[in-house]
């Protein structure tokens, strides 16, 4: 295990890398103008939703995993203007240098307690989303609530789309451990988003020591081929790194075996290697592959570990892996296992996953289309009035007013659709229900009472009165990504062409927002 005193100062000094200005310059503008104009204070409601799942080109996701949203929560638990901030903003001048920002808006910007009356509701973080449902609404003065939109989707685009992809790789491994391999390869200190939300995905632990040890993991790591490249420069041979390698750690030896040559050099020394550590008392935990065809060299390796007595011995695989190159592995060795007459459970069974650059980059899809649009707003006599957007694009114009979502579940237990109303309505105020596309005009579906088995209600009030709920753990949050996956139909979580999982609106939310539209374009 890791220094349980050192990862929650590693975790608080995560939260405050982003500062109070850790914004985009047109939030400040808007917020200027709700202060000048008297709408400051008046509560409103943006939900954050995206458009749609990733493509990564030759595949697609079916579904996305929430990530990002403890680490939102705490930034804004300790959000403060201080007097340096306000400076700052004060020394702002325009192009004709006049003052961008006035004293009166400052003077609101740095009113003790200013981020107060903010309530925050979302899914909870770990689980699965789907394109167009509101995952976080918050409601809160008009001001605040404006600016709060670009970190919460800095916070939550990223992860989100990190955790998405490590469950589809996990998913891809069929039980295999999958290790985060990617600090090297990911966005600056932003990795460390990018792991925690990999762990949330299903990654077993990471190579990053800092973050493991603010995670509550252990680091793994085994040696780069520099090791066995300095051994041999100096004459003692690939034999002589490995042995090197096993004196320093004995009990977690795992020895990279592709330096010189895989099958005739690598393999056999470790085998000589893992020979002395068990005459020691020892027993040596497994060889990494590197480079090369990694599934016809695995059941090599295979075999010649387990003719020297070694079948327990892991074979971790690395090398710009993601999950449908881990799929492609899995059918090989079938295939190469079946053409050899030998069986390819055990060699799958053994074989460990080094996932790096697709996974931290998520390879083929490096963005994910977050957005955080204004709902709803208080009109003069307190009551609530929705808001619109219209585009040209059905897909851009946002589902209007304060609303509820419900998942729905099949008699198999099996989610069948996420259903978007209006804050104040019954799933299922008759025996059948006629549900509508979020996007296109005109599609509808009927649902009956009795084809589901049991409705949930997927928000949760995750921030109010200025605090948030104690964190969840990141094996819990991990259990409930699992959890959600398994209930998604197997169509849904098919890594190529997935089936389209079911997201509707309710007749009144589909009529309200047809009024609204009609309404603007007149």
């Amino acid at each position: 295990m890791t220094d349980r005193a050192l990862g929650p100062s590693i975790l608080d000094r995560w939260s405050t890398v982003r500062g109070p200005l850790f914004t985009d310059m047109y939030e400040l503008a808007m917020a200027q103008v709700y202060v000048e104009q008297g709408l400051s204070e008046r509560r409103a409601q943006f939900d954050y939703f995206f458009r749609s799942t990733p493509d990564y080109g030759t595949h697609q996701a079916g579904f996305c995993v929430s990530a990002g949203l403890d680490p939102f929560l705490a930034w804004f638990e300790g959000l403060r203007i201080d007097a340096e901030h306000v400076e700052a903003l004060a020394a702002m001048t325009s192009t004709t240098g006049e003052r961008v920002f006035s004293a009166a808006f400052l003077g609101w910007l740095s009113a003790p307690d200013r981020f107060a009356g903010v309530e925050i509701r979302a899914i909870g973080e770990g689980r699965v989303v789907h394109p167009h449902v509101p995952v976080i609404s918050v409601t809160g003065p008009l001001a605040v609530s404006q600016l709060l939109e670009t970190s919460l989707l800095n916070h939550l685009n990223y992860p989100t789309l990190i955790a998405t992809k490590a469950a589809r790789v996990v998913r891809s491994a069929r039980g295999g451990r999958v290790l985060e391999f990617g600090m090297r390869r990911g966005p600056a200190t932003g990795v460390n988003e990018g792991i925690r939300a990999a762990l949330i995905g299903g990654c077993a632990t990471t190579s990053d020591v800092e973050a493991a040890i603010a995670l509550g993991r252990r680091p793994v790591g085994t040696h780069a081929h520099s090791l066995v490249q300095a051994y041999l420069a100096v004459g003692d041979g690939e034999l002589g790194a490995f042995r090197a390698m096993a004196a320093s750690a004995p009990d977690d030896c795992v020895l990279l075996v592709d330096t010189v040559d895989t099958l005739a050099s690598g393999v056999p020394h470790a085998i000589t290697v893992f020979d002395e550590l068990r005459a020691e008392g020892h027993e040596p935990v497994g060889i990494r592959l590197d480079s090369g065809d990694l599934a016809y060299l695995a059941v090599q390796s295979a075999t010649l570990l387990d003719e020297a007595g070694y079948p327990d011995a892991s074979i971790v695989l690395s090398s710009d892996l993601d999950e449908l190159n881990i799929w492609q592995i899995l059918t090989q060795i079938g295939d190469d296992a079946e053409r050899l007459g030998i069986d390819p459970a055990p060699i799958r069974s053994r074989l460990v996953y080094g996932v790096g650059t697709r996974l931290i980059t998520s390879h083929g899809s490096s963005a994910l289309n977050g957005v955080y649009k204004l709902v709803g707003i208080e009109d003069d006599d307190g009551g609530w009035v929705p808001a619109i957007k219209i585009s040209e694009d059905p897909g851009k114009v946002p589902l209007p007013g304060r609303k509820t979502v419900w998942r729905l579940y099949d008699r198999r237990e099996s989610a069948i659709v996420d259903l978007v109303g209006t804050a104040d309505e019954d799933p299922f105020p008759t025996d059948a229900i006629v549900v509508h596309h979020p996007t296109r005009n005109g599609v509808s579906q009927t649902i009956r009472r009795d084809s589901v088995s049991h409705v949930e209600v997927l928000h949760e009030v995750v921030f109010d009165d200025g605090r948030r709920p104690d964190p969840v753990s990141i094996d819990e949050l991990a259990q409930r990504c699992a959890t959600d996956i398994d209930r998604l139909d197997v169509g849904v979580r098919r890594l190529v062409n997935p089936h389209r999982y079911h997201v509707s609106i309710t007749e009144r939310l589909d009529r309200l927002r047809r009024e609204l539209v009609a309404d603007a374009e007149r």
